[in-house]
């Protein structure tokens, strides 16, 4: 079993990519009840929740959510429970589930597919400010 901490979800997002990093900033800022805790999709961590839940990285390689009780969610799935727990009104774009998985995941996967492309790509991972190293998890 994965353990983080009570009433903690954790989002495992793309270390390297530019348009996940943003991502993950806006989250952070928005975070209404410091809910989230990160790690990379690079990190020992995340591989061992891949793992455990038979995720193709070949077919997800952007944003997991694990919720402890729950599971993994991907995806606009992912994205979308996310964007439930941030400030008004960012929580709003959360009212987009109820549209059908395919249509969603189809715009998500056309993002993710040219995320490279259109924002760029690190050599290596975001190094968290000691102010958010506590918000990260290795």
């Amino acid at each position: 079993m994965i353990e983080i901490p009570e009433h903690k979800e954790l989002i495992l997002f793309d270390g390297v990519c530019n348009l996940c990093d943003s991502s993950i900033q806006f989250i952070i800022k928005h975070d209404k009840h410091n809910t989230f805790l990160f790690t990379p999709l690079q990190s020992e961590l995340s591989q061992s929740i891949i793992e455990q839940f038979g995720i193709d990285t070949q077919k997800i390689d952007s944003i997991i959510l694990f919720r402890k009780n729950e599971g993994v969610f991907y995806k606009s799935t992912a994205a979308l429970k996310i964007a439930s727990k941030l400030k008004f009104p960012i929580n709003i774009l959360a009212s987009f589930i109820i549209l059908p998985k395919l249509i969603r995941d189809t715009v998500y996967d056309f993002i993710a597919r040219n995320r490279y492309t259109w924002f760029g790509k690190k050599e290596s991972c975001m190094i968290p400010t000691p102010e958010l190293k506590a918000k990260f998890i290795e």
